[in-house]
């Protein structure tokens, strides 16, 4: 059987298992690095990846990208030097969960468009069992809680606990809204807010829209106008400038957008 020929991407993924393992023998830094001690980094990457897909920057994502992959790469060299795994093992493993949760492409399943796939998915999954038993325990506890939210939503609705058209989703939404208003003390409108927070998420949802991404971009839309509105304000500062004024200004910020 003749050999593959050797691709720019393999000789570059070659090139950063070298380097990781030159680094993990002589940089006194990544020789103290364990699991755990990677975690709060890796979030730390994931979320400026996150930064960068909002701002569709390509060169940034690109920079980010590979900034996880390095810390793909650790996990692995870690792992492989406790004797339990290393980086083949974890790409194979990745490969044959492909290959099993795409039963359309790799088997004899017909699934035509993208609600049966994930049905299939969810459902694969579920069997596989690995200890997750339930099928809400796919999604991490350390999730953002709106992203959590979506996602149980998402799962739950593959084994058809959802709603049957979205006039019912709206209607939940305005139940939660009248509750919320209703409540009357402190523990009961935290609770009801709650609710009415989950049903939007959910109304997004049944809209196509994602919630996170939607409340991540009028983040950064605030951020933009406030900050226009406070480089106005000229050595003066904010505090001395009245409301109206700084209405005009966000108005202005607005409208230059």
């Amino acid at each position: 059987m003749k050999a593959p020929s050797t691709t720019p991407q393999l000789t570059a993924f070659q090139r950063l298992l070298t380097i990781m393992n030159e680094l993990r023998e002589r940089c006194p830094w990544d020789k103290k690095q364990t699991l755990l001690s990677l975690r709060k980094l890796t979030i730390e990457e994931t979320y400026e990846l996150a930064d960068e897909l909002l701002k569709e920057d390509l060169e940034g994502i690109k920079e980010e990208v590979g900034d996880l992959l390095l810390h793909m790469v650790f996990y692995a060299k870690i792992a492989s030097e406790q004797g339990a795994w290393d980086i083949a093992d974890a790409l194979n493993s990745v490969c044959d969960k492909l290959v099993e949760r795409h039963p359309h492409i790799y088997g004899d399943v017909i699934a035509e468009d993208e609600a049966t796939v994930k049905q299939n998915w969810e459902k694969i999954k579920l069997a596989a069992g690995k200890g997750k038993k339930t099928v809400l325990s796919g999604v991490p506890t350390a999730l953002p809680a709106m992203v959590k939210a979506m996602r149980m939503q998402e799962k739950t609705a593959q084994f058809g606990f959802d709603w049957d058209n979205v006039d019912q989703v709206w209607d939940k939404v305005r139940e939660e809204i009248e509750e919320f208003r209703e409540a009357d003390n402190a523990r009961d409108q935290e609770a009801e807010f709650g609710d009415l927070l989950f049903s939007l998420i959910n109304y997004a949802r049944w809209k196509g829209i994602d919630p996170e991404l939607a409340l991540e971009r009028t983040n950064l839309k605030f951020r933009n106008r406030f900050e226009f509105v406070e480089r106005a304000a000229g050595e003066g500062g904010l505090s001395a400038m009245p409301l109206a004024e700084m209405e005009a200004l966000w108005q202005n910020a607005k409208e230059t957008e």
